[in-house]
């Protein structure tokens, strides 16, 4: 068997190397052949995933969120998928939090196993892939406006401190949402903040969206009901306690595909598993068990 470690040099600070060594020793006990691929600029994860394919069993990231979602989205694409696995050295890791990967990285590649895998479902925003969120409003202008030395010293705190900048705003939309499938639905909200995720793990709070899992079939969306900087303020304890209903403070609705649009002349950014998405509006579907990844011994799915 051949696998492909892609690794970003610039994730996990002054340790990449030395995680990058036990890594590759890891896998070589593992499989017959391990090539390695260094990332130099964004996209180049996506592109050493994709040209793996049909090549390669198993292709592995080390690196962060933004990372681990290029490489998926390199696979997604394909008709025929080598399994995927990954090493998190980013600052949430979502996704291994989900799949109850160890999220010390040293720990993650010793109690790695090929004996515990699982079919995981891959989102799709228009063209592209996402593995775990996609924020609108808010959070991810409170993510984008994080400087990248600001993100190293602080860490997730560098993200809630810019949210607090962000939250004093107040800059609330009125968002048409169409869901299609069995249980479709229009629908108009004004809202601060739109999260859709398809795991129950949401920038490092594991329990955001308790009834999501990674292979239930749905992306579940939830939405502050906020108009003005009170009622903003009074719906982040909801939000926090996890969503599995909509309620006076919070929307919540799960589907299959939707659309979102925005109805006053705003531009609208989304975020993206960490990164700057599309504008709106957007196009999200599901893909259910699209892709079989390496998890945790300990994961319940």
């Amino acid at each position: 068997m051949k696998a492909l470690l892609i690794v970003n040099p610039s994730s996990g600070g002054e340790k990449a190397t030395e995680y990058e060594e036990l890594a590759t020793k890891k896998l070589q006990e593992l499989f017959d052949e391990v090539s390695v691929a260094h990332t130099e600029k964004a996209g180049d994860a996506q592109r050493f995933a994709s040209e793996a394919v049909g090549s390669v069993d198993s292709v592995f990231a080390m690196g962060g969120d933004g990372t681990v979602n290029e490489a998926i989205s390199g696979l997604a694409s394909h008709e025929e998928r080598p399994r995927f696995g990954f090493f998190p050295l980013g600052t949430v890791n979502d996704l291994a939090r989900a799949l109850a990967i160890p999220l010390d990285p040293k720990e993650a590649i010793e109690s790695f196993s090929l004996d515990h895998s699982r079919n995981i479902d891959i989102g799709k925003i228009n063209d592209a892939y996402f593995m775990n969120v996609v924020a609108i409003g808010i959070i991810p202008a409170a993510i984008n406006n994080v400087e990248v030395e600001e993100k190293t010293k602080l860490g997730k705190m560098a993200y809630f401190l810019s949210g607090l900048r962000e939250v004093r705003k107040n800059e609330s939309h009125p968002f048409e949402i169409i869901t299609s499938g069995q249980e479709a639905i229009e629908t108009t909200v004004e809202s601060s903040t739109l999260i859709i995720g398809s795991s129950n793990s949401i920038g490092g709070f594991e329990s955001l969206l308790p009834k999501a899992s990674t292979s239930d079939g749905k992306l579940h969306l939830i939405y502050i009901k906020d108009s003005n900087l009170w009622e903003t303020i009074k719906s982040i304890p909801e939000l926090l306690k996890g969503v599995t209903e909509s309620n006076e403070s919070i929307g919540y609705l799960a589907f299959e595909k939707a659309q979102i649009n925005i109805l006053d002349e705003a531009t609208i950014e989304t975020n993206v598993d960490g990164d700057p998405g599309p504008k709106l509006p957007i196009t999200l579907q599901v893909l259910p068990q699209h892709l079989t990844v390496f998890c945790g011994e300990n994961h319940q799915g």
